[in-house]
C-alpha cells in the first residue's frame, strides 16, 4: 500500500529543504531497506519477471557487509528475448495516440514522485550519494519525464502543416518513432539517467530495452516497477540486468533502431563508430560521454563564492559526476587567497555514511575506483597536495568495509601531466595559476571533452568574453551552489560539445525529445 506523504521537492540548486519531514521520511525508508537486505530481483521481459543465467550480488560501497540485493544476470539470449518483445510491441505502441502515451508517462512520473524516499534510499545506499543528492536524482527523473511530456504536448505531437501549392494540396511534416530503442545507463545517476531517457523514448512512441549499470540495479528495478505499475503495456518497456555482457549484446543487436548511452568517452566513441552504421545505414546514438570541466577565476572574482562553488562541484557525489569541477585556472594575483579558502572548505567536508544527515561526501563507488584514487594520488607527487591525498586511507567509519577517500586539492601539476586531461571520477581538483584570463581560456579549451565550465568574475565584460569563447555545452557564472554542476530540467539544458556528446543536443531543453523521432513529409492532393 502506497504511503501517504507530503511531497517535498529538492533540486540541485537548493539541495536542501526546511521541512523536517524530508529527513523523517528518508530515514524511515533507509531503515526499511536495511531490514530487507538480500532480496532477489528479476528482469522484466515482455511484462513478465524473468530469471537470468546467473546472479549478481550488489553490495553497498558504504559497507560491503550490506548485501542490497541479488539480481538476475542477462545473457545474450535474454537480450534477444527483450528486443524481440519490444519489436513485437512497437506497432501497437506507435499507433497509440501520443496524448495517451503522455498520460501514461505522466503517471510514471507521479509514481516516482510518490515513491521518492523509497527510491532515494536505494540510490544513497547503492551509489553512496548523500541524502539530498539522492533525493534530487529521483526527483529529477520525474521532472525529466514531465518535461518531455510537456514538449510533446506543446508541439501537438510534432505534426505540423507546411506551405501548400494550392487549395488541392495539403503538405505536412510529421515526426515518427524509430522502433526499438536501447538505453544504457551509468551508475552515478541511476534514476535520472535511466528513467529520463526511457521516458523520452516511450513518449516519442518507441519501445525500450533498458540495461542499467550493475551498480545501479536496485534503483533501476524500483524505476521499472513504477513503469509497470503505471500501466505501460507488456513488451513496450523491458529491462535486462547484469554487467558488460548484456550491454555489449544490446549495442550489437541488429533490431535496435536507436540508442541512448551515458558513460565514458572511450566506450561511447566505440559505440558511435560501430552502432550508427553497422546496419548499413545511420542509426542514432544519443551519447553523453563525460567531461573534464574547468573553472576560470578572475582577479575580479568574489573568492568566497568561487571557493564554495568549486568545492561543491569538485566533491559532490565524491567527484563522480560527469560535470564535476576537476580543473581550476585562477589569476596569479588571487591564487594563494583562493587556495587558502578552498583548502579550508575541503578540510571541513564531512565524509562518512551518506545516509546520515550531516554527511556531504560518501564513499567512492567500488574497490576499482578506490584503487584508481590511490594511483592518482601517487601520480600527484609532481605537484603539491594541499588537502586530502593519503588521508583517505583512514576515512572508513565502517572499519575498513567502505570505500571512503578524501576530498583532495592539488596545485601546480606540470602542464603535460595527464591528470589535466584524464577524467578521474574522483574527488580531486587541480588548481593552476595563470597570468591572464586569455591563458586560462587557452588551457580550459585544450582538451577533447567539453561538457560544463564555470567562471567567477564581477566584471560584466569578462563574463561576456567567457560566454563567447569557452568550448563547453553547459556554462555557469558566479554560481555558489556549483561552479560546473547543478542542471535541472527546464532551468538549464544539459549537453556537451566536442568529445562529450554524440548529438550536440542537450537534455531538458527545446531540442532533446526530437532526437527520438525521425521526420517524414506528407503531400496529399485532393
Amino acid at each position: 500500500m502506497a504511503k501517504q506523504r507530503k511531497h517535498i521537492k529538492v533540486t540541485y540548486s537548493t539541495l536542501g529543504s526546511p521541512d523536517p519531514l524530508l529527513h523523517e521520511y528518508f530515514e524511515e525508508d533507509v531503515a526499511e531497506l536495511k531490514n530487507n537486505l538480500g532480496a532477489r530481483y528479476k528482469m522484466l521481459i515482455n511484462g513478465e519477471r524473468a530469471e537470468g543465467d546467473g546472479e549478481l550480488e550488489n553490495r553497498s560501497p558504504i559497507n560491503t557487509d550490506w548485501l542490497l540485493g541479488v539480481f538476475a544476470c542477462a545473457s545474450a539470449a535474454h537480450v534477444n528475448q527483450a528486443v524481440a518483445a519490444a519489436k513485437a510491441a512497437f506497432p501497437a505502441w506507435r499507433a497509440t495516440p501520443w496524448q495517451e502515451r503522455c498520460d501514461l508517462l505522466n503517471r510514471v512520473a507521479d509514481l516516482i514522485s510518490e515513491r521518492l524516499f523509497e527510491i532515494s534510499a536505494a540510490v544513497s545506499m547503492e551509489i553512496g550519494k548523500n541524502r539530498l543528492e539522492a533525493i534530487g536524482d529521483v526527483e529529477e527523473t520525474a521532472d525529466l519525464i514531465r518535461y518531455c511530456v510537456d514538449a510533446m504536448r506543446d508541439n501537438a505531437g510534432f505534426d505540423r502543416q507546411l506551405l501548400s501549392e494550392s487549395d488541392q494540396h495539403f503538405n505536412r511534416s510529421v515526426l515518427k518513432p524509430y522502433g526499438v530503442w536501447g538505453v544504457i545507463g551509468p551508475f552515478n545517476f541511476p534514476a535520472a539517467l535511466t528513467g529520463g531517457p526511457t521516458g523520452a523514448a516511450l513518449i516519442a512512441g518507441n519501445t525500450v530495452v533498458l540495461k542499467p549499470a550493475a551498480e545501479g540495479s536496485l534503483t533501476a528495478c524500483l524505476i521499472a516497477q513504477c513503469v509497470q505499475d503505471a500501466g505501460v503495456p507488456a513488451g513496450v518497456f523491458n529491462m535486462v540486468l547484469g554487467g558488460d555482457e548484456p550491454g555489449m549484446a544490446l549495442t550489437a543487436h541488429p533490431d535496435l533502431a536507436g540508442l541512448t548511452f551515458t558513460g565514458s568517452y572511450d566506450v561511447g566513441m566505440s559505440i558511435i563508430k560501430t552502432f550508427s552504421t553497422a546496419a548499413g545505414y545511420f542509426r542514432p546514438v544519443i551519447a553523453e560521454m563525460g567531461g573534464k570541466n574547468p573553472t576560470i577565476i578572475s582577479a575580479n572574482a568574489d573568492l568566497d563564492k568561487a571557493a564554495l562553488g568549486v568545492m561543491r562541484s569538485a566533491f559532490g557525489l565524491t567527484g563522480q559526476k560527469c560535470s564535476a569541477c576537476s580543473r581550476v585556472y585562477v589569476e596569479a594575483a588571487v591564487k594563494d587567497e583562493f587556495l587558502d579558502k578552498l583548502v579550508d572548505l575541503a578540510a571541513a567536508v564531512k565524509v562518512g555514511d551518506p545516509t546520515d544527515a550531516d554527511t556531504y561526501m560518501g564513499p567512492i563507488i567500488s574497490a576499482d575506483a578506490y584503487q584508481a584514487y590511490q594511483r592518482y594520488i601517487d601520480e600527484m607527487s609532481a605537484g603539491r597536495i594541499l588537502a586530502g591525498g593519503w588521508a583517505g586511507r583512514h576515512l572508513a567509519p565502517t572499519e575498513g568495509k567502505g570505500y571512503f577517500v578524501a576530498p583532495t586539492v592539488v596545485a601546480d601539476l606540470p602542464d603535460d601531466h595527464r591528470l589535466w586531461r584524464h577524467e578521474m571520477f574522483a574527488p580531486i581538483v587541480a588548481v593552476r595559476g595563470v597570468d591572464s584570463p586569455e591563458e586560462a581560456m587557452r588551457l580550459a579549451n585544450g582538451v577533447a571533452l567539453g561538457l560544463t565550465a564555470g567562471m567567477y568574475s564581477e566584471d560584466p565584460a569578462e563574463v561576456e568574453w567567457f560566454l563567447d569563447n569557452i568550448e563547453a555545452g553547459v556554462l555557469y557564472v558566479n554560481r555558489a551552489t556549483g561552479a560546473t554542476t547543478g542542471a535541472w530540467p527546464g532551468y538549464q539544458s544539459f549537453g556537451g560539445w566536442k568529445g562529450s556528446t554524440g548529438s550536440n543536443k542537450a537534455a531538458g531543453s527545446w531540442y532533446y525529445l526530437q532526437q527520438y523521432m525521425r521526420e517524414q513529409s506528407h503531400t496529399i492532393v485532393a
